[in-house]
């Protein structure tokens, strides 16, 4: 029988990269990080932006977490997948990336089995007086997160529940767990246009069959397809990611010089992640009042 549930321990300032023990959840809060668990897998999720901390499968870790993340309620998590809403990037209103990931998720329905054997958990935000001072619209997001076998799907609903129409960006900003970055590959974005952050957010044009990262890397792909493969993985796996309503594909490492300079970010750790993020941010996604925008992500390892 699978155990499923929701679980608390207490919280330090510094967590292990994989989270890979029942001994590392000793220094999570209680009431912060949710457990699902099925026979071969698992996920944890940090109710700080329903990051999701952990994902593993036949006890290989797939996420990446820096060694040096904190974990003091308040400032983003460094790995994982945080979740990025309203604002993809720089925002002038309020923090980089918006303030869903720094924000305190409702574990709206505890890690329940289903009838089909896959364990599924629901988290939810909704606007609060802090989110209207910085953001002056009403909404409620609904993150549902399903374990299944060899594969973790992301749903994504955000709803316009007020009286004004918004508009908003939104992304998965997933953190792989790679042996080598050098010998990592990401597959299906040959002749896709994408806006490479590093050099003046110039256009440029893939001619690439596989994508790999050898420096700085920071590049917003524009309406790629629903599917990549990503190669050499949590060991020598491969990870397909299929998405559903996500056009922008987004790919960053902070490389040598950038991960020295971040104090949540080991300074040789860039050789052991690559973000591969599936999201809608090129365009943004305009809501009038009681619409719903609903986006999915699957990751499958094989």
């Amino acid at each position: 029988m699978s155990k499923l549930f929701g679980c608390f321990f207490p919280l330090l300032g510094r967590r292990k990269r994989h989270l890979s023990s029942d001994s590392d959840m000793d220094s999570v809060e209680e009431k912060n990080v949710v457990l699902a668990e099925r026979e071969d897998s698992l996920f944890k999720v940090h109710l700080l932006g329903a990051t999701l901390l952990s994902w593993k499968v036949d006890d290989a870790e797939i996420l990446f977490v820096s060694d040096k993340a904190v974990f003091d309620n308040k400032k983003a998590i460094r790995g994982g997948i945080p979740f990025v809403f309203p604002q993809f990037g720089p925002w002038s209103a309020g923090p980089q990336h918006g303030f869903a990931r720094t924000s305190h998720w409702k574990l709206e329905k505890e890690p329940e089995k289903l009838p089909n054997g896959d364990v599924q958990a629901v988290f939810t935000l909704c606007d609060s007086d802090s989110t209207r001072a910085l953001w002056d619209y009403r909404f409620k997001v609904t993150y549902t997160i399903t374990l299944m076998d060899k594969k973790l799907n992301m749903e994504v609903d955000v709803k316009n529940t007020g009286e004004s129409e918004f508009s908003f960006t939104v992304l998965l900003h997933t953190y792989f767990n790679v042996p080598d970055v050098t010998k990592c590959e990401v597959t299906g974005l040959k002749g896709i246009t994408y806006v490479d952050k590093t050099r003046n957010e110039e256009t440029f044009l893939e001619d690439r069959e596989v994508v790999t990262v050898a420096q700085l890397t920071d590049r917003v792909y524009q309406n790629t397809p629903s599917e990549h493969s990503i190669r050499v993985v949590a060991g020598n796996r491969t990870i397909t990611m299929r998405k559903h309503n996500f056009p922008d594909t987004v790919i960053w490492n902070p490389w040598k010089e950038k991960a020295k300079a971040m104090s949540d970010f080991g300074d040789d750790e860039y050789l052991n992640m690559i973000c591969v993020e599936a999201g809608s941010v090129s365009n943004p996604v305009k809501l009038g009042t009681n619409q719903t925008f609903h986006a999915s992500q699957v990751l499958e390892l094989t």
